[in-house]
């Protein structure tokens, strides 16, 4: 088809199915190739683009004073035939071109809309950039052509694949179908949608596919049957789909041949709006099918245009008559005279040309939903809007060397490139177009959905849409309300090669599949699900457990001698015994202060032993209850400090005794001026006061704190005291240790001394459980964890206190109260002299 003008525009579509090209035998002249199969889309994009030439021409704000033609030709969607037509509009074969004497003057054709196909557009574009000669592609969707070092000229009104392959993973993550199955089609545009689909699904992790196949050129049985075969076996519940209407027939009929039902399936912009596939045969499967689609827009008076078309009824030379001629036959099913050989007799019609396309059921003159015919009608005006701008151009202010501006009698393609890149306009529909440094327009998708009506017919219903914008980047929206589901549950199919781990398990890839397929495995203990990353468990913190479900973290509980527990209870419940019995026996002790029992034991030492006895009952108050800070220094100082005024007590009182025996020999006096009252006291302050150092280095040093021990339970947090300092702590038990050694033995050597002075005996048996209690306590100190520890000691401390209490003030309080005879000067001296 062609409109002559001062500039001509050339254009390359689909305007048959199919084409026939002759073997080459090399022995005679090849014959051309032939097209057939009339595609009623392809010759609506022609006369759309015819359409926005005429527009254009009559307007008279856009090129004004120019007049734009056109040269359009049919590629049959074979690379061949669309390579030597490309050629043939930029050489200018089809007509005769006159230079002047300097060889100078205009190309063929300034720009070329199309070409259809990715591939052709590829060929194609790798040839015209060598001469910057413009295309702008309304239906070439391949990523790989958005490389504008390889392909400086190539332009298109269609977003590209890799925001195509985007959308659809959009669409997948949406409905949580995390498990597809990809088909693509033998050439650039299926081949590089495959790459673009497993590089997008491994860069952001939204899914697997669970297989990839690569669809035949042809009708070949056996591959298409094993491709199918591959389908039926998949868990995949999704298909997605990169073809043609022309090649998805064929899979079509194999999908029907062998009854795949329950399948979902996603479309790419090339079949999306197939009406060779919305047949009754198809449509038990296709229904259902979502679908990319070009995102659609109007164009007012294009269908009006449309019904200007008539056949010539007189045959000519012209290509375009015959064009119209074939279309017109096909949509009519008639034949124009003379008929074909047998045509009229098996019944078929004779066409006169004033058929009324209105009354015919087809999707020509429908302008509702127009697509590619709107991106056939952008590209027209991009390269108009482009050809304006510079003719609009100031001489003196232009963008080229010397601030040149360029003519129509000098223009150079670069120099309408250089404007296209910089084109920016609004369609009458209200879309702005505009190409990025690649070439690309700003991306806007159309998401389809397809029906099948009671009554049988079909419909592909707009459902929504995915675009990208400056502010909220790539943004789905759905009418979710509005799509039609082919299941018998009418909701949208699951589509997982593993269903979802529950909370408390993580995932372990299965050996040899995808990362969508895998096992769910509980989380150990203290360990819980990791929403960032679900391959692995996440610990708790160190103060937090995980839950019988795994689910989230939860405190820790906490262990420590207190005094709400049952042994707590006990604890301090002997402690208060043993003090208020100390108080009892004090009080006894200072009633009876003057009986002969209590002067002849020393009561001064007597009565600070008690007192002694009563810290030391008390002290244990401090290991109970949670640790403190000043609890944890305090407990051991007050206990160590406690227990050697105890002890020093005793071990001045035995040597008082030893003194008192030696003082009643002959010449014995002078024994007892070293322990006189002064001296006794100045003995027990000293060897307290040897303590009171150890404790107050031991607390400067290295104090003991509070601590969080999570080493005897994992679930379990024991609150401690840390002794800070090992030495220190050891040193203050030596201490205790070394005077209560000291008191034993001294008693020990003076335990056959008479009756009437010996409370050696006493505190030799007092010694001997004090030593053997704590003798005992070291190591089930050290092998008691947690709580227990603080038990223990408790427990030694009550334990030697009361073992001193009883066997030191045990018998004097049974004479005082029991046997009162026995509480006399003559008793006591009576017993010493019958000893």
């Amino acid at each position: 088809m062609h409109k002559a003008g001062d500039v001509v525009l050339g254009g390359l579509f689909q305007i048959h199915f199919f084409s026939s090209v002759p073997d080459v035998s090399f022995t005679s002249k090849p014959q051309l190739p032939t097209c057939h199969g009339v595609y009623p889309l392809g010759f609506k994009l022609a006369q759309t683009m015819a359409f926005a030439v005429d527009e254009i021409n009559r307007n008279s704000n856009l090129l004004p004073n120019v007049t734009l033609g056109y040269s359009l030709y049919d590629n049959c969607l074979q690379l061949g035939i669309s390579f030597r037509a490309a050629l043939s509009l930029a050489s200018g074969q089809e007509k005769q071109i006159i230079f002047n004497d300097t060889c100078a003057g205009n190309t063929p054709v300034l720009g070329i809309v199309g070409d259809s196909s990715s591939t052709n557009s590829i060929a194609i574009s790798s040839i015209l950039g060598l001469y910057r000669l413009p295309m702008v592609s309304f239906f070439a969707t391949c990523s790989c052509l958005s490389d504008h070092q390889k392909n400086p000229s190539f332009f298109r009104t269609i977003p590209s694949d890799a925001f195509q392959v985007r959308a659809m993973i959009q669409i997948l993550k949406h409905f949580g179908w995390t498990w597809a199955g990809l088909l693509v089609s033998d050439d650039d545009y299926g081949l590089h949608a495959a790459r673009s689909f497993q590089s997008e699904l491994s860069l952001s992790g939204e899914g697997c596919l669970a297989y990839v196949e690569v669809l035949p050129w042809n009708k070949d049985r056996n591959k298409l049957r094993r491709i199918v075969d591959v389908m039926k076996k998949s868990t995949a519940r999704v298909v997605i789909v990169f073809e043609y209407p022309s090649r998805m027939i064929n899979l079509m009929e194999e999908v029907v041949r062998q009854n795949v039902t329950g399948l979902q399936w996603m479309a790419s912009e090339a079949w999306t709006e197939a009406t060779v596939l919305q047949t009754p045969p198809f449509m038990p499967y296709l229904s259902g099918t979502l679908g990319i689609a070009i995102h659609r827009g109007e164009i007012p008076g294009l269908r009006e245009f449309l019904l200007q078309i008539r056949p010539a009824l007189h045959h000519n030379n012209s290509y375009g008559n015959s064009i119209v001629n074939q279309f017109w036959e096909f949509t009519f099913q008639c034949r124009f005279a003379p008929a074909p050989a047998g045509w009229l007799e098996g019944g078929g019609a004779l066409c006169t040309g004033q058929e009324d396309l209105e009354n015919v059921n087809s999707d020509f003159l429908d302008i509702s939903n127009l697509m590619p015919e709107y991106n056939v009608y952008k590209a027209v005006y991009a390269l108009a809007y482009s050809l304006d701008d510079m003719l609009r151009c100031k001489p003196g202010r232009g963008p080229f060397s010397g601030n040149s501006c360029a003519t129509l009698q000098t223009l150079e393609p670069w120099q309408l490139v250089y404007y296209l890149e910089r084109v920016n306009f609004t369609t009458p529909f209200g879309d702005q177009v505009s190409f990025d440094e690649n070439g690309d327009v700003v991306p806007i998708y159309d998401v389809m959905n397809w029906l099948w009506l009671p009554d049988g017919s079909t419909k592909v219903q707009h459902v929504g849409e995915v675009k990208r914008s400056a502010f909220k980047g790539e943004e789905l929206i759905l009418d979710e309300g509005k799509i039609f589901w082919n299941f018998e549950s009418k909701k949208p199919p699951q589509s997982v090669c593993s269903e979802s781990c529950t909370s408390g398990t993580h995932m372990v890839r299965k050996e040899g599949l995808p990362f969508c397929c895998f096992d769910c495995i509980p989380c150990s203990e203290g360990k819980i699900t990791n929403k960032s990353n679900s391959l692995e468990c996440t610990s708790c913190p160190e103060d937090f457990w995980s839950n019988p479900q795994r689910d989230h973290c939860v405190p820790k509980q906490t262990e420590f001698l207190s005094y709400h527990d049952s042994l707590g209870i006990c604890l301090t419940a002997t402690s208060l015994l043993g003090t208020f019995i100390c108080a009892v026996v004090l009080g006894i002790f200072i009633y009876h202060r003057r009986t002969p029992i209590i002067r002849a034991n020393n009561s001064e030492l007597s009565f600070r032993l008690l007192l002694s006895l009563k810290l030391c009952f008390l002290c244990s108050l401090l290991f109970i209850g949670r640790p403190r800070l000043w609890t944890c220094q305090l407990r051991h100082a007050a206990f160590g400090i406690s227990f050697v005024l105890c002890v020093s007590c005793i071990l001045v009182k035995t040597m008082v005794v030893l003194a008192v025996f030696k003082a009643s020999k002959p010449g014995g006096g002078a024994s007892l001026k070293w322990f006189g009252a002064m001296q006794q006291r100045g003995t027990v302050l000293v060897l307290t006061s040897i303590q009171v150092v150890i404790c107050t280095a031991w607390l400067v040093s290295s104090s003991p704190v509070p601590h969080k021990n999570t080493q005897y339970h994992y679930d379990k947090i024991v609150y401690e005291c840390a002794v800070g300092s090992t030495v220190g702590f050891s040193v203050l038990m030596g201490y205790i240790g070394l005077l209560a050694f000291l008191s034993f033995l001294i008693a020990f050597l003076a335990r056959n001394l008479p009756d009437s002075f010996n409370e050696a005996k006493l505190i030799t048996f007092s010694m001997l459980i004090f030593c053997a209690v704590w003798v005992a306590f070291v190591p089930a100190y050290i092998s008691s964890p947690g709580n227990l520890a603080d038990a223990v000691e408790v427990f030694a401390i009550l334990a030697s206190s009361f073992g001193l209490l009883i066997t030191l003030f045990g018998p004097k309080c049974y004479i005082i109260l029991l046997r009162p005879e026995m509480n006399t000067k003559k008793a006591i001296m009576g017993r010493g002299i019958d000893s």
